[in-house]
This record gives C-alpha cells, structure tokens and sequence, in this order.
C-alpha cells in the first residue's frame, strides 16, 4: 500500500515556499506545481480566474466528484521581501506561507498522488489548488461556478483539530470627511481624522461591552495625504470574525448606528459605512459520510479525535454558500499565520499527509 514519502513532502514544501506568490502573483508558482503534477504523471487542468491567473483543477475521469480537497496557494504579502523564504531548524519549517497554507497545500498533494497511483482517475475525488484566497476569494468563486461536489476539506491550519464549524466574517469600510484648512487654523472638529478615532473608539467600546464574543481588529488606517493642511477624508477597515451562531445582522446595524452618531458640533461634511464583505458562519453536525470517515482515520492512526471551531474568514465561507459542506483540517496553527517568522512542525505536517490519504480511502471504500 502507498505510503507518504517524508523526503518528497519536504522537498516540495521547500520549492513552494521559495516561489513567492501573494495574492495576485501566483503565476511563477501555478507554473511550477502544473510541471511538477506533470512529473508526477498526473495532468492538471488551468481553471481561468482572470485574464493571467487560474487555479490547477485535477478532477476524476467523469467530473462527478464526491470529496474535494482544497488549498490555496497565495500568501500575504512578504513582511520581508528579501527574507521570506524556506529554512528548517529543529523539525520546523520556517518561511512565508509555511503555515498558511503552503506547508497544508503540500501534504494534500502528496496524500492526492499517493491515493490516485492506487486508485487511478476513477474514484470521484478531486484536488484544487486554488488562487486569491488572502484578498478577494476570486480562486474559490471561479470554483463553485464551475464545479459542484458535496463535501470538501480545506487544508487550512487547525493544528489537527477536524472543524466542524467555522466564524462568519465582516469586512467593513469606516471613513469620515471633513474641511480642508491650513494646519495653522486647524480645529479638532473639522479634522476628518480625529471624527474618525473618536467613531472607531465608540465603537471599540461598544464591541468590548456587547459583544465579547467577536473578534474585531482595525486595520489600514489611512488619512489622504494633505501636506500642511487638515486632511479631507480618511478611512479604516474593520475585520471582524463571529462564532457561526452571531447574529451578523443586528451587528451590522448596531455598528452603523455608533458609527453615525457623530458628535454635535463637529463640522463633518460626511461620514461613511460601507459593507465590503459578509459571509455567513455554519456548524456542520458531527455525523455524515466525510465525517464518519475521518473518525475512523484518527481511530485507525491512533490520533485522538478533536474537534473545534475555525475561527478565520477562508474559502469554507464562500463553499458553504454554494451549497458544499467544508470540513476545515490541515496541520500548523493560526497564531503562527501572517505572522513576521511564520513556522510549523515538519512532523505535523506528515500526520496532516497521512490522514488525508487515510481519509481518501476511507470515504471511498
């Protein structure tokens, strides 16, 4: 019977890690992976998502796919554009995306190639390695509009953990504008930037006291450049993530209702709320083919059966919606994403290989 070669997954990982890729620029690493499969023996098929980007599809003979698996291949931006790539030290490996999620993209494709050279093209499973997740999610909604299958996996880190239930997400725009004047007769209430603070600590504070449950984090605070003036707008974005059961309505309009309750007296020409993204948590039961086969996995490897909650925004969201049942499972941690020295156990890594390969056979025995 197959097994995963720990000698191939590293040197895998290793090529995909040093092939930078953020959002947007996943090409010279979608080139690679495509020749790579090729040596491998396995075609892959270029799904268009814009004019020069695509996610890589290997699906079944028949199209008819029952359980894919699905991983993203762009990172966030390199903190460091000349320090980012892979190094290992002391069973971790180090290096941007090495958590989130090149390190989870990896495993699957061992445990995909080690599960088709059992089974050939027939079994209804499929791997997509898909683009953009980390901006707008453009690989994921090229997906569903082309494919449908009932249950997936993502390769997400959750350090093992089978997630059953994932956040929901917000993605809000809050900007205020206000009267451009010299800075020597600036006055606080015709400053677009100090209204800003004071409607994004309001709402902080509002947040803190109503709804501990979420998480909220501010981001990208940016007053247009205005020189020895008083800027005329600016902007933040606000990314908040809650548990699938959030009522993500009453949020929305409890936040715009703070967020407008400027002060009397402040000279505001306008104060802006703009919804970017909403996307729906859910909470999967915990029974069901896929579901039922990754409890025998962890039985059969001996690893103790954990579930949790996934609590990021991922392509699970944009999956729910169309009608699929994700499972989010990869190895790494979600502390260690996005972060300035981004690391995940090599060993981790292999279990993650090993019970995707396990699952595979499982669900289609």
């Amino acid at each position: 019977m197959t097994t995963i070669d720990p000698r191939k997954l590293r040197h895998l990982i290793n090529r995909m890690i040093d092939i930078y890729s953020p959002s947007g620029k996943e090409n010279d690493l979608l080139d690679y992976l495509r020749g790579h499969l090729k040596r491998r023996g396995v075609k892959a098929t270029a799904q268009p998502v814009d004019d020069n980007r695509y996610n890589l599809i290997i699906a079944p003979e028949s199209d008819d796919i029952e359980l894919a698996l699905i991983g993203h291949i762009d990172t966030v931006a390199a903190y460091d554009i000349e320090d980012y790539g892979f190094f290992e030290e002391k069973g971790r490996i180090y290096g941007l995306g090495a958590a989130d999620m090149k390190a989870g993209c990896a495993a699957m494709i061992e445990a995909f190639l080690a599960f088709r050279e059992e089974k050939g093209n027939a079994a209804p499973a499929a791997l997509c390695l898909v683009v953009g997740e980390e901006e707008s999610g453009d690989g994921a909604k090229a997906l569903i509009e082309a494919y449908h299958f009932p249950w997936a996996v993502i390769g997400e880190p959750t350090d093992l953990a089978v997630c059953l239930s994932c956040y929901g997400y917000l993605e809000i725009q809050v900007a205020a504008a206000g009267k451009r004047v010299h800075a020597s007769m600036a006055k606080n209430r015709k400053n677009a930037t100090e209204t800003l603070l004071h409607t994004m600590l309001r709402i902080s504070h509002f947040l803190r006291e109503n709804h501990p449950e979420l998480v909220y984090n501010f981001r990208d605070l940016y007053s247009y450049p205005s020189g020895f003036s008083t800027p005329d707008r600016c902007e933040a974005w606000l990314d908040i993530h809650a548990p699938a059961n959030a009522p993500l309505g009453e949020i929305v309009t409890a936040i715009e209702e703070v967020s407008m309750d400027i002060e009397n007296g402040r000279d505001i020409i306008e104060s802006l709320f703009h919804i970017e993204t909403i996307d729906a948590g859910y909470e999967l039961p915990e029974k069901g083919g896929l579901v039922n086969s990754l409890r025998k996995t962890y039985e059969s490897l001996g690893i103790a059966w954990q579930t949790g909650d996934f609590q990021s925004h991922s392509d699970a969201n944009q999956l729910w919606g169309a009608g699929i049942k994700p499972v989010v499972l990869g190895p790494g941690s979600l502390a260690e994403a996005h972060s300035t020295d981004e690391s995940i156990s090599f060993d981790q890594v292999l279990r993650a290989s090993e019970i995707y390969l396990h699952m595979l056979r499982s669900f289609f025995s």
